[in-house]
């Protein structure tokens, strides 16, 4: 109920008269204030907080008209600084936990192929699909999108084995996830089986880990290359509390590496 009335008061802020300082890159409106997440980071867990983990902006998550997340948004604007949104139309795309705004993005650049995929699809059209075992030929997909998905799945490490198998050689993937460039190894117990135990360790009850500032070579020892860039350099000159994103935040883009040309 708390966290209702707290939704409630920040949705009714943006019907008041006045100048709307915030943008939404999605649905193109002025927003005056973007609605905190579950209360905003007052209600993170204690080591959340002092570890720093960099994810979400809790603070300034949701947008009142079109309802996108700052995840929705910072994945936009990357898009377009990389040039990724150009290389879209006749690509083939497989995007796991699909958004609803970042696929009518894509949809709407005619890829030859998306399929849209999830282990426990919410509706018709989505594959019920496991990132760990991805019912496909090798080198299927131009892009694979995994939005905030690793921190979620049981062995993250064979899902990017599969990801890397997936992908066509020079393809990319998009595999943003909270982490913590504080702890200097990636933490993951079985141990921590809980939804009050994952939520302390890992910051969300549906969590199973907490990448650290080894995320890249966690990554690379999978066979891809990191191409990851922060938004400082990517994205100079957006203001990220104007748009609702995390600046703290990068891009975590890799690629699958063409093959060297034999002699």
């Amino acid at each position: 109920m708390l966290l209702k009335l707290w939704r409630a008061l920040f949705l009714g802020l943006n019907l008041l008269p006045i100048p709307s300082p915030r943008y939404c890159c999605i649905c193109k409106q002025r927003v005056l204030r973007f609605v905190p997440y579950r209360g905003g980071s007052l209600f993170l867990p204690p080591l959340t907080r002092a570890l720093g983990v960099i994810g979400s902006d809790v603070d300034h998550f949701e947008c009142p008209h079109c309802g996108s997340s700052d995840r929705d948004r910072h994945l936009v604007l990357y898009f377009d600084a990389t040039g990724l949104a150009e290389r879209i139309c006749g690509a083939r795309i497989l995007h796991f936990a699909p958004e609803k705004h970042v696929v009518a993005l894509i949809a709407a650049r005619q890829p030859f192929q998306y399929v849209l995929a999830d282990r426990y699809p919410a509706h018709a059209g989505i594959a019920q699909l496991d990132l760990t075992q991805i019912a496909a030929a090798d080198q299927s997909f131009d892009l694979v999108i995994a939005n905030h998905v690793l921190e979620h799945v049981s062995d993250a490490r064979k899902a990017l084995r599969e990801i890397h198998r997936v992908l066509a050689n020079g393809g990319f993937a998009i595999l943003q996830t909270p982490f913590a460039s504080s702890l200097t190894r990636t933490f993951e117990d079985l141990g921590i089986q809980s939804k009050v135990a994952r939520r302390h360790a890992y910051g969300q009850d549906d969590h199973v880990r907490m990448f650290g500032r080894d995320i890249e070579a966690v990554f690379a020892s999978e066979g891809l290359v990191s191409r990851v860039k922060p938004h400082r350099i990517l994205l100079p000159k957006i203001d990220a509390a104007r748009y609702g994103v995390n600046a703290a935040e990068p891009f975590l883009l890799f690629q699958k590496p063409q093959p060297e040309a034999k002699l």
